[in-house]
């Protein structure tokens, strides 16, 4: 619909799902229902690999909550929908690459939004808070991964004091991969977004899965989940006719074709 404040574009394996709620593309509830199910679609859909989120415009990436919405009588402890606020950050299961193409402002919700993807890509304009404790809440999802990626003194600082940072400091403490010129940024995101289109689908839901298994997992446990076959991405993976034609190609000198089972 060309109504919805979700819009997505299609090419090939590759699904572009942009944020479009003019003024600041903020999230009320309706809005974080239609992303999980679009999430959702991605995720299922075998013929889909890699997804972009980003926002409409250069100015705003997306700045969270839907302040307004609240006041019109949004719960903030209401139903988000499948995968929670912004439909991604508790999406299960999710064993696909995603990329965030942060093309402004990134602060509270629309920082954690951006957390929940794989590799996040910010235009050179870019900046970031988590502003929460400024209107006597908590950045929870935030509060959750930032002293994970980040140094855990730089991440409390960031919590405790809600003050804004530029996408060059953003870049220092490794909270983006890369910083893109606004106007290449997009471009840049779909380049990597083809990169990993064309790699082994199967692979991916492995890493994704052991990752997600081991986050807070002891580095024996982990292991030992693996080589007792309990994590099913990585058993099907060593099932499958990709892995065979992994080594195949390798022995061949050609470059592998990945089928995905």
């Amino acid at each position: 619909m060309t109504d919805s404040p979700v819009k997505t574009r299609r090419d090939g394996a590759i699904l572009e799902v942009t944020l479009d709620r003019p003024k600041a593309n903020a999230i009320d509830l309706a809005t974080s229902v239609v992303m999980g199910d679009t999430f959702l679609e991605f995720r299922d859909d075998p013929d889909l690999r890699v997804a972009i989120i980003t926002g409409a415009g250069a100015k705003f990436f997306c700045p969270g909550w839907d302040l307004k919405a609240a006041a019109d009588g949004d719960a903030v402890d209401g139903d988000y929908g499948i995968g929670g606020f912004g439909g991604l950050q508790e999406m299960r299961e999710m064993n696909k690459p995603v990329i965030a193409a942060v093309n402004g402002i990134a602060c509270g919700g629309g920082l954690e939004l951006a957390l929940s993807a794989d590799i996040i890509l910010a235009a050179d304009h870019a900046s970031f808070a988590l502003p929460e404790i400024r209107s006597g809440t908590v950045a929870d999802a935030a509060s959750v991964k930032l002293p994970k990626r980040i140094p855990y003194h730089i991440a409390m600082e960031l919590l405790l004091t809600g003050r804004w940072f530029d996408v060059e400091e953003a870049h220092r403490w490794g909270l983006v991969n890369e910083i893109v010129p606004g106007d290449a940024l997009m471009e840049r995101a779909w380049d990597l977004a083809r990169l990993l289109a064309s790699g082994p689908p199967l692979v991916y839901a492995a890493i994704k899965e052991i990752v997600r298994d081991a986050e807070d997992a002891k580095f024996q446990d982990a292991m030992n989940r693996i080589t007792k076959s309990q994590l099913a991405s990585v058993e099907k993976l060593y099932r499958s006719e990709d892995q065979l034609e992994g080594a195949k190609a390798f022995a061949e000198k050609r470059d592998p074709v990945w089928k995905g089972c």
